[in-house]
């Protein structure tokens, strides 16, 4: 089956934790720069747009030869402002690709598309992968998730789930914060309310599990990105890039 995929970088100006994050410099580039060429790097990708509503940002983008769209300022999350961009332009599937994932790879993009090829009827999609570091567990910015037998999401939780009441070797999951939508379905999430348990855990994807819909969970191994929230974690994003250059 043939689709028409896009991708759409938010990236924000404003953030309370850290000011201009998608402008910070990680090897003498803005981070924006990092995550637009390595999503370049997606063959299933047909479009890559940055969606802002900085002008600085605007700017670094349009300097390095990237595409960018201007959008409101009064979004209450990057899903929405890549709902503004994506009512816009003509496609099946649009991938909401973070701006502070520097590290992404165009493997676990082609990864989170791949099931809209063989399903006509999913909606959405997203990704996880096993931790396998125990101090993870109890880390409330480590989001986990537990899936049906068909790799549906059941929950997603800043706690530890399943809780290991019987040790009978339940792995758990971390959420990675990538999602590809059915674009029409995109459109209908952006108009609908936060819900409560979205609130009580400040996690979003609930929103849809709430509202009676589906979130197709894909198990990754590829993915070793670094999420840049803090300016402590653009330094692990620095030793990271240091490190991938010295082994090459």
């Amino acid at each position: 089956m043939a689709l028409k995929v896009i991708g759409i970088i938010p990236a924000r100006y404003a953030s309370t934790r850290f000011e201009g994050k998608p402008l910070a410099l990680l090897g003498g580039k803005p981070m924006v720069q990092h995550v637009y060429e390595r999503a370049s790097e997606s063959k299933i990708l047909e479009q890559l747009i940055v969606a802002t509503d900085d002008e600085r940002i605007r700017q670094a983008v349009e300097a390095f030869g990237g595409n960018v769209a201007m959008t409101s300022p009064n979004h209450r999350s990057g899903t929405d402002r890549v709902a503004e961009v994506a009512a816009t332009v003509d496609a099946d599937v649009v991938v909401n690709i973070q701006g502070d994932e520097p590290f992404v790879s165009a493997a676990v993009l082609d990864q989170l598309v791949r099931p809209f090829r063989a399903r006509p009827d999913l909606e959405m999609s997203t990704l996880c992968q096993r931790i396998d570091e125990s101090a993870l567990l109890s880390d409330p910015n480590v989001v986990k998730v537990v899936r049906d037998n068909q790799g549906h999401a059941l929950y997603f939780s800043r706690s530890l789930i399943p809780s290991p009441r019987n040790s009978i070797g339940q792995a758990a999951w971390e959420h990675i914060g990538l999602y590809a939508y059915r674009r029409e379905f995109l459109l209908k999430l952006s108009q609908m309310e936060p819900t409560p348990l979205e609130q009580t855990e400040g996690l979003e994807q609930l929103r849809v599990l709430e509202n009676g819909h589906k979130i197709l969970v894909v198990s990754t191994e590829n993915h070793v990105g670094i999420s840049v929230d803090t300016p402590a974690e653009l330094e692990r994003a620095k030793q990271r890039l240091a490190h991938m250059k010295s082994i090459v």
